[in-house]
């Protein structure tokens, strides 16, 4: 028996990224991206792996939406490669035509990112995100995208997760673009939401019907005690997390006491007068992207060495209590809970889960992938966004992170997020027990 429904019209999707799931990285006029740079580079990924082949998608779209269609998704949330799009060839369009004509064909909903990590290395090479030139381009690209797309495009996301971008990119060096400058993460994050607003402004320019979201990662940052100097550190945390993204979005400014914490290793002279303007121009739902909360405390050291998290060096994060996944983060869905309900406190917007999922070590023998602690995992994620419906929250859909097993970016293919198992010898496609459990869910519209 249902326990738990969800509203009517509740998106039931599926989310993947470009250079993840892919491959074909150097057909139809596509140009290097700074992952392919970063994988190059020896050490950079695990295994030496890159996402030269992936899961094949570029080739297998057409089965991989026969496996949303049967799964019973109403949307699917994919990225589209800037670099195929780059170098000015129809072709890399084409492919994007084709998949969303696919997917509608099917009764999916096809939820376009155009930003998930693949700036074009050309645009790297002329300063990134740290130039105020990229989120320029930016704008043209979007513009491409939408007036080819926008006809059929359910839902826009302009940039996925701009603090891994900006603060793994450009601080700590561990993500393309592996720079390792400090407070430079500051600079790309500005420049990362301008694109997101000059991106939003030029779909609509393209689409006038379009609806538009930016993808953030959020988390529940928790000080690990009531001393005012762990309280303080939660403060920090959650503000260069979470609020340095949101209140510009949603306010049209940045938050005054990250201002202030960061003004040791910033000035901030890179906002113009009009910026704030651009970023907050409204969109009609806030991704959020979960995974796992944060606890945090003062550290009885400065941090030394890269650091994700600048002008904030007193910090030291603590594990959180509970179960792990296999990339060693902490499962708690009452984080989701808290999260969502801060959203609907503070910002009171309506909000999709854009991702939430787990990797683990699947179980494969006699034609069957057994998962049950991904099972575990998705149930007790959407009871807590069930919860957080009860409790007024305006939750329109949830998307599982992620359809197919794939490339996890620095960890290469050791870790597997997929309710879709695949073989990267042969490519098999093979679905998941959580798959078929996501399945239930979808035709019940609850749990």
């Amino acid at each position: 028996m249902t326990q738990r429904r969800f509203p009517a019209g509740f998106w039931w999707g599926a989310a993947t990224a470009a250079y993840q799931i892919e491959g074909a990285v150097d057909v139809d006029g596509r140009v290097p991206s700074i992952w392919d740079t970063f994988c190059a580079e020896p050490g950079r990924v695990a295994h030496g792996d890159t996402g030269a082949e992936a899961a094949q998608h570029y080739r297998r779209y057409r089965e991989d939406v026969g496996l949303m269609r049967e799964l019973g998704l109403g949307a699917y949330r994919f990225s589209i490669s800037w670099a195929r799009v780059f170098g000015g060839e129809t072709r890399g369009l084409d492919f994007y035509d084709r998949l969303v004509d696919e997917l509608c064909a099917a009764g999916i909903k096809p939820v376009a990112t155009l930003y998930h990590w693949d700036l074009p290395q050309s645009l790297e090479d002329g300063g990134g995100w740290l130039a105020r030139a990229t989120p320029e381009r930016f704008a043209d690209y979007a513009t491409a995208a939408a007036e080819r797309l926008g006809d059929r495009v359910a839902l826009w996301c302009t940039v996925n997760e701009p603090w891994c971008s900006a603060f793994l990119g450009y601080s700590s060096g561990a993500h393309a673009p592996a720079r390792a400058e400090g407070a430079a993460g500051l600079t790309a994050a500005h420049h990362l939401l301008l694109a997101h607003g000059l991106a939003n402004l030029a779909v609509r320019a393209a689409a006038p019907d379009a609806l538009v979201s930016c993808a953030l990662n959020q988390g529940a940052v928790r000080a690990v005690s009531d001393s005012p100097a762990d309280l303080d550190a939660a403060r920090r945390i959650d503000g260069l997390l979470n609020r340095l993204f949101v209140d510009p979005i949603l306010r049209g400014a940045y938050p005054e006491d990250v201002l202030e914490d960061t003004r040791t290793v910033t000035d901030w002279s890179f906002v113009q007068d009009a910026d704030l303007k651009a970023i907050s121009t409204p969109i009609d739902v806030l991704g959020v992207n979960y995974y796992q909360p944060d606890l945090v405390g003062a550290a009885a050291e400065p941090q030394t060495g890269p650091w994700p998290f600048p002008g904030s060096t007193g910090v030291a994060f603590h594990k959180t209590p509970g179960p792990l996944t296999e990339m060693d983060w902490t499962v708690d869905p009452s984080g989701l809970f808290e999260l969502l309900t801060r959203l609907k406190r503070d910002y009171d917007v309506p909000v999709m889960i854009t991702e939430n999922g787990a990797a683990y070590a699947d179980v494969a023998a006699d034609g069957r992938v057994a998962d049950p602690d991904r099972i575990a995992y998705l149930d007790g994620h959407l009871k807590a966004a069930h919860d957080a419906i009860t409790a007024g929250v305006d939750l329109r859909g949830y998307f599982v992170w992620s359809l197919l097993d794939n490339f996890e970016w620095a960890l290469g293919y050791g870790k597997r997020f997929g309710i879709v198992h695949v073989d990267y010898e042969t490519q098999r496609r093979t679905l998941k027990d959580s798959a078929r459990w996501y399945r239930d869910v979808i035709a019940a519209n609850g749990l």
